[in-house]
């Protein structure tokens, strides 16, 4: 690996710089309180800097959700490679999954921002291709362990179905109820004072009717998440 030089460490430390101010302002003010000109009113840059780094804000909305991706990934990573059976391990990427949105909050604010037709057409082709390789890795990831089930007999797949479909399943699962949890604040007046047992409990009934074994009648797998999330991803993973 070639080391980097002075004038390339300070590039990327006034990234890093920008993006960590834009990230504070997007928690605290949304979408329309991101700017280009607080941002460079904040670094102590002058505007013409910031813009060397990164030509719009929408840019930036895209560097976040690349960072927070690249974060993702890593802990789908490891945690696929807890020990146990392929069920097991899927439960673990569960785990992490939501670890990933306790910790990073902040994420599915850029992320839903970021798919909008009018802000990705603004975005460089480069970090689309970045931001559509994580997407791609994590579902590799869980993909993978879905092959793991097949190939030792855990799990077979309906005749006309995939290992991409179990995947797609779970994705809008999780994906949907992580919308619904962070955007209402009703749920327990409409009876789910628990949605992410709620949750966790569709996923289960969904690779149980699979045949995914161990079922979730054979196995804990609500205190195994628990204690996945407490010893891998505890302070930040």
């Amino acid at each position: 690996m070639v080391a980097e030089t002075r004038k390339q460490r300070e590039i990327r430390r006034r990234e890093e710089q920008i993006l960590c101010i834009a990230r504070r302002h997007l928690c605290e003010a949304g979408y329309l309180g991101l700017s280009m000109d607080r941002i460079a009113e904040e670094i102590e840059y002058s505007k013409g800097t910031v813009y060397q780094h990164f030509r719009n804000k929408e840019e930036i909305l895209l560097a976040l959700a690349n960072a927070a991706l690249e974060t993702r990934t890593k802990m789908f990573q490891r945690a696929a490679q807890s020990t146990g059976g392929p069920r097991v391990r899927m439960a673990a990427v569960g785990a992490a999954a939501e670890a990933f949105l306790e910790q990073f909050p902040h994420f599915f604010i850029v992320e839903q921002i970021v798919r909008a037709t009018s802000i990705w057409e603004k975005t460089s082709a480069d970090r689309r291709q970045l931001m559509q390789h994580c997407e791609s890795r994590c579902m590799e990831i869980i993909g993978g362990i879905v092959r793991d089930a097949v190939a030792c007999g855990d799990l077979r797949i309906s005749p006309g179905g995939s290992p991409e479909d179990i995947v797609f399943g779970l994705w809008s699962i999780n994906w949907g109820a992580q919308t619904i949890m962070r955007s209402s604040d009703s749920l327990p007046e409409i009876g789910l004072p628990d949605p992410l047992g709620a949750l966790r409990r569709n996923q289960n009934a969904m690779l149980d009717g699979h045949g995914w074994r161990p079922f979730s009648t054979e196995y804990d797998f609500n205190a195994y998440m628990d204690q996945v999330k407490q010893e891998l991803f505890d302070h930040g993973g």
